[in-house]
């Protein structure tokens, strides 16, 4: 077995100041490396890990290609069976790493695995990105056990089971390399956001499996790069996730999904519209449409001679998760 972590980093010197000791103290050993993948940053960075930590592979590259191709620029120079992607604003613990390779060393079936994520602002809470393990709706609405659109709840150990979910995240994420070169990677197009999604049902779509490890914690500062209300994470948001639906939706599903997608999501700008920042964000969200729509034909082509899978991956929730929540007050993931 060899292991990769890889810190896919652009200007976010702070963070590896902040966490890089750590991930040094808890992950190096025999057949594990620590990667730092730089996207063409000007912070510092290269001259900081180079004088604090020499024992770091640093990997640069001329530009920022963004999350997805930076990924797989890196994913693509590590040599390893299993890698494990490592957002830069995370805090790892003492042992985070060897139950995630556990779960995947028992299983060959086991494409990804993701420790518990909480947050570093409060401690005691889930974290949005990917708290107890993601999961979407029929309509692609994507949600965690521990996390509800902007519900976070407090991590009381209810989630402490270990269990397949639909997703990973992508803040840490520990992924076999083989798996994830023969699904493709992840989608450069998308740029960020969603990719990991997309990704993970690829995979699942080969017959593969993705699992939750509660054995494993780390903490997430979360919205690092991109706030959460800002108009060009609203755009990828919304876009790659049309464009995530098209791809894989089954046979005979796509265009009625993603039709209903669409209202729901015109529903959704509206309501943005008289939030703080809702005049672009609502643009924003038609830019996605826009944008959607000029990609079909890209995504046409590349899909042509793939047959689209034959029914619903597992682990996905049937039913209406905006339904639940906006209409009939669910906010816990065990209340659904």
């Amino acid at each position: 077995m060899k292991a990769a972590v890889i810190i896919l980093n652009w200007n976010g010197c702070r963070f590896l100041e902040t966490y890089l000791p750590q991930v040094v103290q808890y992950t190096l050993q025999e057949g594990v490396s620590v990667v730092v993948a730089d996207n063409g940053s000007t912070d510092g960075s290269a001259a900081y890990v180079a004088a604090n930590h020499p024992e770091v592979t640093w990997l640069p590259f001329d530009r920022n290609y963004g999350f997805a191709e930076g990924y797989n620029r890196a994913i693509a120079q590590t040599e390893a069976d299993f890698v494990v992607l490592l957002n830069s604003d995370v805090e790892v613990t003492p042992g985070w790493l060897g139950p995630l390779l556990a779960r995947m060393e028992a299983d060959d079936r086991v494409a990804a695995v993701m420790p518990k994520l909480r947050a570093v602002a409060d401690r005691s809470k889930f974290e949005y990105a990917g708290a107890a393990g993601g999961f979407i709706d029929r309509y692609g609405y994507a949600f965690c056990r521990g996390r509800l659109f902007g519900e976070v709840e407090a991590d009381e150990g209810q989630y402490d089971d270990a269990r397949e979910v639909f997703w990973a995240t992508g803040a840490c994420c520990a992924v076999r390399r083989e798996a994830c070169l023969a699904a493709g990677g992840l989608d450069a197009f998308f740029f960020a956001h969603m990719e990991e999604i997309d990704l993970c049902w690829r995979m699942k779509n080969a017959g593969l499996t993705v699992w939750y490890e509660p054995a494993s914690t780390v903490y997430h500062v979360g919205g690092g790069t991109l706030p959460q209300n800002n108009p060009y994470k609203t755009f990828l948001n919304y876009r790659n996730n049309l464009l995530m639906l098209y791809k894989n939706l089954p046979q005979g599903r796509c265009w009625s999904t993603l039709l209903c997608r669409m209202v729901l999501d015109g529903i959704s700008a509206c309501r943005v519209l008289f939030s703080k920042g809702g005049p672009a964000l609502f643009a924003a969200i038609v830019k996605a449409h826009v944008a959607f729509w000029r990609a079909v034909p890209r995504y046409r082509r590349q899909m042509k001679g793939h047959a689209r899978p034959a029914g619903w991956p597992s682990q996905m929730v049937h039913r209406s998760v905006v339904s639940a929540h906006f209409l009939h007050g669910i906010k816990k993931f065990s209340d659904l």
